[in-house]
């Protein structure tokens, strides 16, 4: 199922830098160094993107990664009790992120990148595993992959064409 973008005007928007790595490149005159910001965007109430900003300065990279992440924005299903409505893998490249649900009182088990996400996105109780790759650009965007993929009952229950209480059954 394809969400819509979401129009990030009306949304009040928290931004954290995931990692800065800065590039070198050798050129005939010496060292030129740029920076690459990956930067993650949520609300805490189920919207979610991640962008990447580049440029010779940090906070100028860092803007640019913002300004990316506001334009990749989508929407998250949350179930009651702050976690995933159930349980999933999200794939991108080499990375592997397993996404379980939590009951009530767990938190957000999870690594940097992960955590990042979660936390931003609104989750409150969610374990997740990182497998494969650790690089943080991979592990942002298949925990992202992961949670854009969720459906919830109701979504669920419209694909197969069948009333909410039969699929519960």
């Amino acid at each position: 199922m394809k969400r819509s973008i979401i129009d990030a005007s009306q949304l009040e928007l928290e931004d954290k830098v995931v990692a800065i790595k800065r590039v070198t490149k050798v050129v005939k005159g010496g060292r030129h160094f740029r920076f690459t910001a990956l930067v993650v965007v949520g609300d805490k109430n189920g919207h979610i993107g991640a962008g990447l900003g580049k440029a010779s300065e940090i906070p100028e990279a860092i803007r640019k990664g913002k300004e990316d992440a506001i334009k990749k924005l989508v929407s998250l299903p949350i179930d009651e009790n702050g976690s995933i409505p159930h349980d999933f893998v999200g794939k991108f490249g080499s990375a592997t992120v397993l996404l379980k649900r939590a009951p009530q009182g767990t938190g957000i088990i999870a690594g940097g990148p992960a955590r990042n996400v979660l936390e931003l996105a609104g989750y409150k109780n969610v374990r997740t595993k990182s497998l494969g790759s650790n690089n943080k650009q991979n592990v942002v965007l298949a925990t992202i992959e992961g949670l854009k993929k969720l459906k919830t009952p109701e979504e669920v229950a419209k694909l197969r064409g069948i009333s909410l209480d039969q699929l519960s059954r």
